[in-house]
């Protein structure tokens, strides 16, 4: 067994590997660029070496480096986690030259399954059946839109490298076609240093169904039953269970069968997922889609179900070490569902958010489990993916296992940074999923339904409140005059705050101190409260009982409160004005996200349609496309490829006419 081991990866898969190796008594290398200085992962690894800027270029994605700090530690392996280069053929051989054991497959398993088109001829070849489409590999130069026909609408268009998402774009009609083809390629050349991109027939009613595998380097290839990961959106994961309530004994056989045999045709070694796609309306038929060379973020329910610890073996694997269980002592017992805590925006398209974590509070009891890198003062930016964490939950059937999930999402607290929390209640809930009824077009079609932008008045209430306590003076002498209370001869006057979260303001009136409190939110009736803070934790107490919320105080007089999953950033201050030009009839065109400017597609002076395309904001390997709001003119370009934006920062004015102002 080795006795150190490098983990070069960050975030919450690199907190999750050190946990195994301190469990089998291995010595701990973090790797971590400059944004990860005061990382968790850092900080609980035995030992920490710099690898470079925050750029991933020049730090997680830097062969070099990763390979000379596992030299000077002596690390005797290397676990690449996910992402990054957990599936870079390079990168494998670079270790096994550097004297450094690979905690994965050969790399000959890796390249043949790593490019989706040799993939799928590989295991067709060995009586898997695959999804119908076509590659540039065998598209002539100008010919896509010939071989989309051929293939039919909707199709999938994803690139051949990578996975996890990226890339890929779904095509209705051939008009799409040609800005997604696009797309995709500069965001796979981005991702993965590799634009070649294949078509896929788009399977109605789709449902993603993924078996888990794994293989010692003596023979032995073990199924350990699927997950349905039919919840996604935008082709990602957030929600994962196994098992999955569609397949019967007889086809989970079939379809764990199937996923050995593709495993065995590359003589893969290590832990590995085989991915297929079935209609939801005819589970007998299933297609392979791709294999994933490398441990999955899902693969927690997979652990939780089997009572196996995947990464352990990952390493006792590579380690030389046979498997000690047969494919009979494989049980799948119980439920589990995992879902995946993004720093994301659902309700204006699942954009990523960012900024400094100011206080963080992680569900815990019997059967919840919560994969996380987050710790109060971890800066979240646009260099990396915005997954901040995993919640699972355990139970003895789906419906208890449900259960538990919400209930630990709802005792979920990260502030200071917007997340996907209460958008992942919202969606467990959905009677649909509760009934089974998946496929990956679900969020799709119900979003509007699953995201709430309105801000409920009572955390008005809470944040005026808490702003009241803020503003006591303190001390064992207190003088009355000081004490905000709005106190004024003939009657009370009241203190006004004008509140902003978000796109949502409103002006609160309290009248009284926080201990006896009216409370008025506009126009609506006052409701009388009593309010009490100690360290996070703050209490509202009204008729019908007692409302607690988890409160951190941000820069410039903003407070955060999250209550059962839900949060919200407020800022104390007055109503902000019409922005520049906007009452002329001009329309500021703000950045979504923070993140970097991708592509200039206009010019000052251009006349531009509602709709049209002015700019590409590229934030954590998510594009965004910025659009003009309004028809007119474009009267100011302030910003350049390659600049960093902020989020709202304003990125181009149009404005209304025919001519440049």
């Amino acid at each position: 067994m080795f006795t150190t081991v490098l983990v070069a990866n960050r975030g919450e898969i690199a907190v999750r590997v050190i946990r195994s190796l301190r469990e089998l008594g291995i010595r701990s290398v973090a790797v971590y660029s400059d944004a990860d200085v005061d990382a968790r992962h850092v900080r609980e690894a035995d030992t920490a070496v710099r690898l470079g800027p925050a750029e991933a270029a020049k730090s997680y994605l830097s062969i070099p480096a990763i390979v000379d700090a596992a030299r000077v530690t002596g690390a005797q392996a290397v676990h690449p986690g996910y992402g990054f280069l957990a599936e870079n053929v390079d990168f494998a051989r670079a270790c096994a030259e550097a004297g450094l054991e690979f905690i994965g497959p050969p790399p000959e398993a890796i390249e043949k399954m790593g490019d989706k088109i040799r993939a799928k001829a590989t295991v067709s070849a060995a009586g898997v059946p695959v999804v119908p489409g076509a590659s540039d590999v065998d598209i002539p130069a100008g010919g896509f839109a010939e071989a989309a026909a051929r293939v039919g609408y909707p199709l999938l268009i994803k690139p051949s490298a990578g996975g996890g998402g990226k890339g890929m774009r779904l095509v209705h009609e051939e008009s799409e076609l040609d800005a997604a083809v696009e797309s995709a390629r500069r965001e796979a050349k981005s991702s993965f240093g590799d634009d070649t991109l294949l078509i896929e027939r788009f399977v109605t009613t789709p449902r993603h169904i993924e078996i888990q595998v794994l293989a010692d380097a003596h023979g032995t290839v073990l199924h350990l039953g699927e997950r349905e990961c039919s919840l996604q959106r935008r082709h990602q994961k957030i929600i994962e269970e196994a098992p999955s309530v569609l397949l019967d004994e007889a086809t989970r056989q079939k379809m764990g069968t199937a996923a050995a045999e593709a495993a065995r045709s590359v003589g893969y070694v290590g832990a590995g997922t085989v991915e297929f796609i079935m209609s939801a309306h005819n589970p007998d038929e299933f297609f392979f889609m791709e294999m994933n060379t490398r441990l999955q973020v899902e693969h927690p329910v997979t652990e939780m179900v089997t009572g196996l610890d995947l990464v352990a073996w990952q390493v006792r694997i590579a380690a030389g070490q046979p498997l000690t269980v047969g494919q009979e002592d494989v049980r799948l017992e119980g439920h589990a569902i995992e879902a995946r805590v993004y720093a994301e925006d659902p309700a204006r398209g699942f954009i990523p958010t960012g900024g400094r974590v100011l206080a963080v509070r992680e569900p815990s009891g019997a059967g919840v489990r919560v994969d996380s890198w987050m710790a109060p003062g971890a800066v979240i930016g646009s260099s990396y993916d915005p997954m901040l964490a995993k919640v699972i939950a355990y139970g003895p059937d789906r419906e208890a296992a449900l259960q538990k999930l919400d209930r630990a999402l709802a005792d979920t607290a990260l502030l200071g940074v917007g997340t996907n929390i209460a958008f992942l209640r919202a969606l467990l809930a959905d009677e649909d999923v509760r009934a089974g009824r998946l496929d990956t077009e679900l969020v799709d079609r119900r979003l509007s339904e699953l995201v709430s932008p309105a801000v409920p008045p009572e955390f008005f209430v809470a944040a005026a409140v808490d702003r009241l306590l803020s503003l006591e003076p303190a001390g064992a002498v207190v003088d009355p005059w000081e004490v905000p209370s709005g106190w004024r001869l003939g009657a009370p006057g009241g203190v006004t705050f004008r509140l902003r979260t978000g796109e949502n303001q409103a002006v609160v009136r309290v009248t009284g101190t926080p201990s006896a409190a009216s409370v008025q939110v506009d126009d609506e009736e006052p409701v009388e409260v009593s309010a009490y803070r100690e360290g996070d934790l703050l209490e509202i107490h009204r008729a019908g009982g007692t409302e607690r919320y988890r409160c951190a105080d941000g820069p410039e007089r903003t407070v955060w409160l999250s209550r059962e999953g839900r949060a919200f950033a407020f800022a104390d201050q007055e109503f902000t004005l019409a922005a520049r030009g906007e009452a002329a009839g001009a329309g500021p065109v703000k950045s979504p996200m923070p993140g970097t400017v991708l592509v200039v597609k206009a010019a000052e002076g251009d006349v531009v349609q509602a709709g049209a395309p002015l700019l590409v904001v590229e934030a954590m390997k998510m594009e965004h496309t910025v659009t003009a709001p309004i028809d007119g003119v474009v009267s100011e370009l302030p910003v350049r490829v390659g600049q960093q934006v902020a989020l709202d920062e304003t990125l181009a004015v149009v404005t209304a006419g025919e001519e440049k102002p």
